[in-house]
């Protein structure tokens, strides 16, 4: 009898537990919070509304809607940040303090500003730079005098600060723009050039030295591109390689002395430059095995779109495709021709909802903007190359201005963590965009664009179940469920 009523008991026990375990199931599904910012309506990245999942079952041709699949996923997601280059760390530091504490909070908190989690940061000069600079004595070949003193005044301190702020998953990732000049053909580090191959030795310690050095001062240092944008000739720091010569160079020297002095856990990214000809260098470079050994990924930008024609979002998911184990990274894009009359321009925002959700759709497991700050006239910048950032600081009054790239980035910042799980997700109307991801706690995050001048309403459909949201013309919406 008492056995009896034990296994009554137990069977009471396992029925109530199920019941409960389908109760949280189904409350799991059953809402989903809305974050809106729209162009014509006071919404900036505002909870617009907690809405309920119904039954819908086949959705009719009319109707439109944001279908998500959460059994199916794909890449891991790393984060999404902005450089921290000499022009953001100058401009910070000419801000009043109260600023200087708004913007570390409005970047990487969290719970408060839209938790940036990649930092990308220059070697020595780059175009965002008050003048050319490196940390070497002109023909120091053994570098001896090598120092990275110029960066402690401002940006040093400034990465110092968002590391603080940001706390864990924080990965702080280094590109050059040019070797010393006399490490060149061309005696120079603006206008493009080759490194000497007497001076790829020296080259690959360089970064041994800058690595070492930043880790001294308390960065740690995730990675390194080789070279940023590998095949431009500008009229700022630059230098040239061929996919062979990039890839030469890193089988050759930075791979191996990368090995040698204990830095094997550092990524190594390559190309670093356009879409356009992303898979001409990936199939090059990974022709050759030893170079895919020493390879991290792949880093890419945005500006290949020279004509106004469709930028090629094709071009990353075909190496996606054929090179699934290699990470894809956006490691720059920014809107260039500053202009303080374009401050609010409603198209810098959707410019990255467009880019950022076609390039996680096609692989990409991060994604990093250009300079996090630039002061008033879009710079400072030593070869007059001014452009936009999400934030501006005004030198002269101390105000700041916050473009609406701000607020598309942080729709996906804020909401999307690292360890987060790319889920398929499609749209049945190409006049909403759409991406989404699975996060390691299990909340799942939808991000809609609407860039048209038509308000849509949308069912975000779920294994039958759906629930109908309302997305303004010129707007983006971060769905949570």
């Amino acid at each position: 009898m008492n056995r009896n009523k034990l296994f009554i008991s137990g069977l009471v026990f396992i029925a109530t537990l199920m019941i409960q375990c389908f109760a949280q199931a189904q409350s799991s599904v059953k809402h989903v919070k809305t974050f809106t910012t729209a162009r014509d309506a006071d919404l900036r990245m505002q909870q617009t509304g907690t809405l309920e999942f119904k039954s819908m079952g086949q959705p009719f041709e009319t109707q439109t809607c944001i279908f998500a699949d959460p059994t199916h996923t794909f890449q891991s997601f790393i984060g999404i940040g902005g450089a921290i280059t000499d022009a953001s760390a100058e401009t910070f530091y000419m801000l009043p303090a109260e600023k200087q504490q708004q913007i570390i909070r409005d970047y990487y908190s969290t719970d408060e500003g839209i938790g940036y989690k990649l930092i990308r940061t220059n070697i020595h000069s780059c175009d965002f730079s008050s003048g050319s600079y490196t940390y070497v004595d002109s023909m120091d070949v053994s570098l001896q005098s090598f120092d990275v003193a110029h960066d402690r005044q401002f940006r040093i301190p400034l990465i110092k600060l968002a590391l603080e702020q940001g706390g864990s998953n924080m990965l702080v990732y280094a590109s050059p723009w040019s070797p010393p000049a006399w490490m060149k053909d061309n005696n120079n580090m603006l206008q493009g050039g080759k490194l000497l191959k007497s001076f790829y030795p020296a080259w690959a310690d360089y970064f041994v030295k800058f690595i070492r050095s930043y880790e001294k001062e308390g960065i740690p240092i995730w990675g390194v591109s080789i070279q940023n944008e590998p095949m431009a000739r500008q009229t700022w720091e630059s230098c040239i390689y061929t996919a062979q010569e990039e890839a030469g160079f890193l089988k050759n020297h930075l791979g191996p002395v990368f090995e040698q002095q204990g830095l094997a856990d550092k990524k190594i990214i390559m190309w670093d430059h356009n879409r356009d000809l992303i898979y001409q260098r990936v199939s090059t470079y990974f022709a050759d095995p030893e170079v895919k050994k020493y390879a991290w990924g792949i880093g890419f930008h945005w500006y290949e779109n020279w004509s106004g024609g469709t930028d090629m979002y094709e071009n990353v998911r075909r190496v996606y495709e054929t090179w699934p184990d290699k990470p894809l990274l956006f490691t720059e894009g920014t809107a260039e021709s500053f202009d303080a009359a374009r401050y609010y321009a409603w198209e810098l925002g959707e410019e990255y909802g467009r880019s950022m959700i076609h390039d996680f759709n096609c692989g990409a497991v991060g994604w990093t903007d250009w300079n996090i700050l630039l002061d008033q006239f879009g710079g400072p910048n030593h070869v007059g190359n001014f452009c936009f950032a999400p934030i501006h600081g005004d030198t002269e009054t101390g105000e700041l201005v916050y473009t609406n790239s701000y607020y598309y980035i942080g729709h996906f910042s804020k909401f999307i963590r690292p360890g987060a799980k790319r889920m398929a997700v499609t749209s049945s109307r190409s006049n909403l965009l759409s991406t989404g991801f699975i996060n390691e706690d299990g909340s799942k995050v939808v991000v809609v664009m609407n860039d048209t001048d038509q308000e849509t309403n949308f069912f975000l459909w779920v294994a039958g179940d759906a629930a109908e949201v309302n997305s303004p013309a010129h707007s983006i919406i971060t769905l949570i469920f």
